[in-house]
């Protein structure tokens, strides 16, 4: 250790330390940044990037080790042999490449540990190299512990360094990560040194051709002054355009493709923001509540096309007629909410309100026609009645519908005495939980095929109720009532475990997915009940895939994503649904496992009309690509649907093209058919259940 003390504090030139210390930290945080875009990209892209973090890695550990030398004090003549100087270069930069190639190949295993230990021996064979080249008028002896010690710390700081950029544990890892690499080069250095003793001996001359140290300090600077800036301007340049795609990402995934409203995720988020606003200020909030009456009519006798022409309308005149403090947005098919912040009292909402039905009923001129259509609307207010988000949004869609009960065009403010609704829906409760224990429950099948030879590849299995008085009750109706009461508990291990068992009598072995509610991922028991079901039916794991959607995740990420990947260590897969129509999507996939992405079928329905649906459609294609993430289609109807969707590379489409859900017996000829031709690839295969109200 004091040889040590005195190598760094007596050996070396201050100003040529602090020198090298600046090198090293600047260029050890750019370096691991761009290590960190390495994991996450793919092809080319990923080439680039490897290459860049290599080369600035390399460039970093040779030139903090030569401004080092520099600064040394020998007590000699001495200067360095060009080939042995430029090959040294050469060590750094290639073993930063192949550690950080090995590094990057998978995150689940010791391989990054071992890219890491890589470059961290890089150093080290740098540094001995770039001695042997330095030329001296003396004999140099070693102290074979120093070198032991500093192979040793190159290689444990470079596995360091690569753990935490490849298994960070927390958001600031992957800057966290440039100490251990600091560390690597700065202790392979002074131990280095500090095992190095030189002789001064007269007889031995020094070469003529060894570079000066003015000469070399000009060089090595400039060069990595040139190789900092290239590294942080391309590092730059990228991080400008990843944030202008994920806000216009963002954009897209907060506001509907046809209208250009909001969406139902960013009404949620500006009335929770309302309300937090109001607590603290004293504003009032009233929630207006609408759909078009007639619209059904207009699809029906003029086509889809007519239907999208009045939602246009609609959404344009909306966003014309909203002032400060009003915010529009279309949560439906043809549902629309406005909501007004600092209102008086219900003059103020009744006179919007009045204003939307005067627009509303405004003919749409449409191919040479003349459409129109009606509204009632129904409204609620906080604090006055509501107290949540929740709360606002049902009051308002009750009075919507006492509304609907009157004359056309009314307005109606929502009264307690409404909530009759309420208590025919707790009737239905307890009849569903009955239900359930008479085997009213069954499962219907729908088609999922191959995008390119249409060739069926599975099912996904549909719930329903039959009642025995009222026949078959909508999944719209039932399970948002479930899981308001928390029955969706039981009623989705019910739906588990009744398709693990079907899936395990087919002779062919195709896949089965369950669609898997909020509140069941926030039962930290998930993962035993799905290991005794599987035990108990026999099914194989990975012939189970559980489908979650986003809003069962952004209520706590951190659960979540324990409960996921303790899923996936059993085998089985986890795929997302209804993807595009949560706000955070982007930052889900990067965050969560997935084996699949559903595309929700709001967006497949519009990709040839609608240039913005086509664009969120595109462009989650293109990023599950990247991302190496098969993609299912829901909601084809048309040829020009899959035909769309083949050319963008989608390979597993869904929808009423191919087939409407179909009874246990319908699917006999698929799932039990002798031989294997049915279904050419059983992997890709699924059957998914669904317990939620889209179904």
């Amino acid at each position: 250790m004091p040889r040590l003390l005195t190598c760094i504090v007596a050996e070396h030139s201050w100003p040529h330390l602090i020198f090298a210390t600046v090198i090293c930290l600047l260029g050890s945080l750019l370096t691991v940044r761009l290590f960190s875009r390495v994991r996450r990209t793919q092809g080319l892209q990923r080439f680039n990037w490897l290459f860049l973090s290599g080369f600035v890695g390399g460039a970093t550990i040779w030139t903090t080790h030569f401004i080092a030398m520099l600064g040394f004090h020998a007590p000699t003549l001495s200067g360095y042999e060009p080939d042995l100087t430029l090959l040294s270069l050469f060590i750094g930069v290639a073993s930063s490449m192949i550690g950080f190639t090995v590094a990057s190949m998978r995150s689940q295993d010791a391989l990054v540990e071992a890219g890491g230990a890589i470059v961290g021996l890089g150093v080290a064979a740098m540094h001995y190299v770039g001695i042997a080249g330095y030329k001296v008028a003396g004999d140099v002896q070693w102290n074979s512990a120093y070198v032991v010690i500093s192979l040793v710390a190159a290689a444990g700081f470079g596995a360091l360094m690569a753990s935490q950029v490849g298994r960070p544990t927390t958001r600031f890892s992957p800057v966290g990560a440039a100490l251990p690499l600091i560390l690597a080069i700065v202790s392979t250095h002074f131990l280095g040194m500090a095992g190095m003793t030189i002789v001064p001996d007269a007889a031995i001359a020094v070469p003529r051709e060894i570079l000066s140290v003015g000469v070399m300090t000009s060089l090595v600077g400039a060069v990595m002054i040139i190789i900092l800036l290239l590294g942080a301007s391309t590092y730059i340049i990228d991080m400008q355009s990843t944030e202008a795609a994920v806000a216009r990402y963002r954009h897209l995934s907060l506001h509907d493709p046809l209208t250009n409203l909001a969406n139902r995720s960013a009404l949620n988020e500006h009335l929770a923001m309302a309300i937090k606003s109001t607590r603290e200020i004293g504003w009032n909030i009233a929630v207006l509540c609408f759909d078009l009456d007639r619209f059904k009519e207009i699809n029906d006798v003029h086509g889809h096309a007519a239907g999208d022409a009045v939602l246009r309308a609609i959404g344009e005149r909306l966003t014309k007629l909203m002032q400060k403090g009003q915010f529009a947005a279309r949560v439906g098919g043809d549902e629309f909410v406005v909501v007004m912040r600092d209102h008086v009292g219900r003059c103020e909402a009744r006179s919007l309100a009045q204003r939307l039905l005067d627009e509303i009923e405004l003919p749409v001129e449409w191919n040479g026609q003349s459409l129109t259509v009606g509204s009632s609307i129904g409204v609620s207010s906080f604090p006055d009645r509501a107290r949540t988000v929740d709360d606002l949004l049902s009051q308002a869609d009750v009075a919507m519908y006492r509304a609907k009960t009157t004359a056309g065009n009314s307005i109606c403010f929502y009264d307690p005495s409404m909530d009759e609704a309420a208590r025919e829906r707790s009737a239905l409760a307890i009849e569903m939980r009955e239900g359930l224990k008479n085997g009213e429950f069954e499962l219907f099948y729908q088609q999922q095929n191959d995008t390119m030879t249409r060739e069926v590849l599975g099912f996904e299995a549909l719930l329903r109720w039959k009642h025995p008085t009222r026949g078959y009750i909508s999944p719209a109706e039932f399970i948002p009532i479930s899981e308001k009461t928390g029955f969706i508990m039981e009623l989705g291990e019910w739906v588990l475990r009744s398709a693990c068992i079907e899936a395990s009598s087919w002779k062919n072995p195709l896949n089965i997915a369950v669609n898997v509610a909020a509140q069941q991922l926030a039962d930290s028991r998930l993962p035993q009940i799905v290991q005794q079901i599987l035990m108990e039916t026999g099914l194989a794991a990975p012939r189970l895939e559980l489908e979650i959607t986003e809003s069962g995740i952004i209520a706590d990420h951190g659960h979540a994503l324990n409960a996921i990947r303790r899923l996936k260590t059993l085998g089985v897969k986890v795929a997302m649904d209804d993807y595009g129509t949560g706000y955070s999507s982007l930052s889900t996939l990067q965050s969560f496992p997935f084996d699949k992405i559903k595309i929700d079928r709001a967006f497949v329905d519009g990709v040839v009309t609608n240039k913005q649906s086509a664009a969120i459609v595109r462009s989650t294609l293109i990023l599950a690509q990247s991302l190496d993430i098969p993609v299912l289609a829901e909601g084809v109807e048309r040829e020009e649907h899959i035909d769309f969707l083949r050319r963008e590379g989608c390979l597993q489409v869904q929808g009423f093209l191919f087939g409407k859900p179909m009874p246990r017996p319908d699917i006999e000829a698929f799932v039990n058919a002798d031989g294997a031709g049915v279904v050419e690839n059983a992997d890709r295969a699924s059957v998914a259940v669904k317990t939620d109200a889209a179904a």
